[in-house]
């Protein structure tokens, strides 16, 4: 890391109730992060790489840290909600700030509804869809009450569900199926499977950027905010590739690839199967967790967009008692009660990856034109960042490309006719 960067000149007032210190933060990407993308990712990953598992996860941390590195570098210069909504409307031009929110809050929107779904898979697949709404209007309250109550449920939520990734370790090392042969087969793999491989893993890391959506709600941003968001991945990283090692000792990749809940499977391989049910509970309320988490993202990258025009102004409102975008966390969450209650999200978890890569890039970009008196990090690392988002997503499954791109060109088409209406209003008032 280069010298002390001073303080940022370049923010806004707060808008909204500056709460969270370094610890805080840290639990809350946690939060985002550990959650059930360690229970599902897996599964997809494997069945892209195979025995490239291991291999596909270093990748996608080494793009993750590139993507966070940045991240932290601009959070602490402009440190507002709405992420790199703001750096791009910043660094580069509005209509790549527009592009950054607009695949943000369409790729976390489905990434919401896919949560909600998971969380209801697992505790009651016959009541999914009713069960899912549920959970989301339940989150979306507590988002409502303010920051400091979503920490305190965070917090205990990742207590537990680092105790059943625990569990997972433990049943899998000592359960007597460990084969250590089963990980040396992972360094042999082919290329293009171990890069979809990391795209489908790099969902799963996405989740610091939530510490930088939170810019207006942390105390002393400019280094707050630069340590929580590596030591947030670091901890992610430390405990995925433990779980991983874990799951890939207990069973082989196939038998991963073939179940939509291998850790379960990981732990019902060996002598301690009874603790397949407190595995079952963590990816229950794993989900929540990230359920909880991405709601109040998307709704601080949708009051940023609101409050700058891009968005209905409607969604720019902050309760005067809770100091939270209580409009747009409202906004957000009943659009995922609709989305849950009538369509099949699963499908879309392909292009939400996408999307959310396309957002980490802009991300990078805007990195790049900082000055060395702001840069904490190499440039270069910036540089890696841009084309590692580039490679990973055109990695992904063709069909989820084409999906992202289509919703991408949606965005695009809706900023041009929001730039054509102002200006027809302008000739008008002349």
């Amino acid at each position: 890391m280069s010298a002390r960067v001073p303080e940022p000149s370049h923010a806004a007032p707060s808008r909204l109730a500056r709460k969270l210190g370094v610890g805080d933060a840290v639990v809350v990407g946690l939060g985002s992060m550990v959650g059930a993308g360690i229970f599902a990712a897996l599964a997809p990953a494997a069945r892209a790489a195979g025995a490239g598992l291991l291999p596909a996860l270093a990748v996608a941390a080494f793009v993750a840290y590139c993507n966070a590195t940045s991240s932290a570098a601009l959070a602490a210069l402009y440190p507002e909600s709405g992420g790199t909504y703001v750096y791009g409307r910043k660094r580069l031009n509005a209509f790549w700030g527009f592009l950054a929110g607009w695949a943000f809050v369409i790729g976390k929107l489905a990434s919401c509804a896919a949560m909600a779904l998971t969380f209801a898979s697992y505790a009651a697949p016959a009541l999914a869809r009713p069960l899912a709404a549920a959970a989301v209007i339940v989150v979306t309250a507590i988002n409502y009450f303010g920051i400091s109550r979503t920490v305190f449920v965070t917090r205990i939520i990742v207590a537990f569900v680092l105790a059943c990734l625990a569990l997972v370790v433990l049943a899998t090392a000592f359960g007597g199926q460990a084969d250590v042969g089963r990980i040396a087969a992972t360094i042999i793999a082919s290329p293009s499977g171990v890069l979809q491989a990391a795209g489908f893993l790099f969902f799963a890391f996405a989740g610091y950027a939530r510490i930088a959506t939170l810019g207006e709600e942390v105390r002393d941003p400019a280094r707050t905010i630069p340590r929580a968001i590596p030591l947030a991945l670091g901890l992610t990283l430390v405990i995925y590739a433990m779980v991983a090692v874990s799951a890939l000792a207990g069973v082989d990749a196939s038998a991963l690839a073939s179940t939509s809940a291998p850790l379960v499977l990981a732990v019902e391989s060996g002598r301690w199967s009874l603790l397949a049910p407190a595995v079952r509970a963590g990816a229950i309320v794993a989900s929540l967790g990230v359920l909880l988490s991405l709601i109040a993202g998307v709704g601080r990258t949708a009051f940023a967009m609101a409050a700058n025009g891009d968005l209905p102004r409607f969604l720019a409102a902050v309760h005067p008692r809770h100091q939270v975008p209580h409009h747009a966390d409202v906004a957000v969450g009943a659009i995922v009660v609709v989305v849950v209650l009538l369509a099949d999200v699963r499908g879309a978890i392909g292009f939400s990856a996408f999307a959310v890569l396309v957002y980490y890039g802009i991300a990078n970009a805007c990195a790049l034109t900082l000055q060395p008196s702001e840069r904490r990090w190499p440039r270069a690392l910036a540089i890696a960042g841009v084309a590692g988002c580039l490679v990973l997503a055109f990695s992904l499954p063709w069909s989820s490309v084409l999906q992202g791109a289509a919703l991408l060109v949606v965005g695009a088409a809706v900023y041009a006719m929001r730039l054509a209406w102002k200006s027809s209003r302008r000739r008008a008032n002349e």
